[in-house]
């Protein structure tokens, strides 16, 4: 119970600190000097002078349309690569013994032990 009642009195001084500051606000607002006056009207705007787009072409002065290449004749393009025959075999068995690495003898020692 006494930590709901700490909260609430917690939250309770938040709001009165808040609202003071929201008050202190709107007075410094109240004693603000009052607004110039600005002009009721507008300026004129110019008039933009217009220029109609470009005109497409009409009747005999439509340009004509480029030519489409030709594609090359099927006898000059190259032969195909032939499939390779033979392809290796996939081993079906999957080897179970490591191989043995080879190692070398250790040199011999130069000085002898007691």
């Amino acid at each position: 119970m006494a930590s709901s009642n700490s909260f609430i009195t917690s939250l309770l001084l938040a709001l009165v600190f808040s609202s003071m500051s929201l008050s202190l606000g709107a007075r410094n607002l109240l004693q603000t000097t009052t607004q110039p006056n600005f002009p009721s009207t507008l300026p004129t705007l110019p008039n933009p002078t217009t220029f109609l787009p470009p005109l497409l072409p009409q009747g005999n002065n439509v340009p004509q349309l480029p030519t489409i290449p030709s594609l090359p004749q099927l006898n000059t393009l190259p032969p195909l690569p032939s499939i390779p025959t033979n392809i290796p075999s996939i081993p079906t068995t999957i080897p179970t013994t490591i191989p043995s690495i080879p190692f070398f003898s250790p040199p011999p020692s130069t000085t002898t032990s007691p």
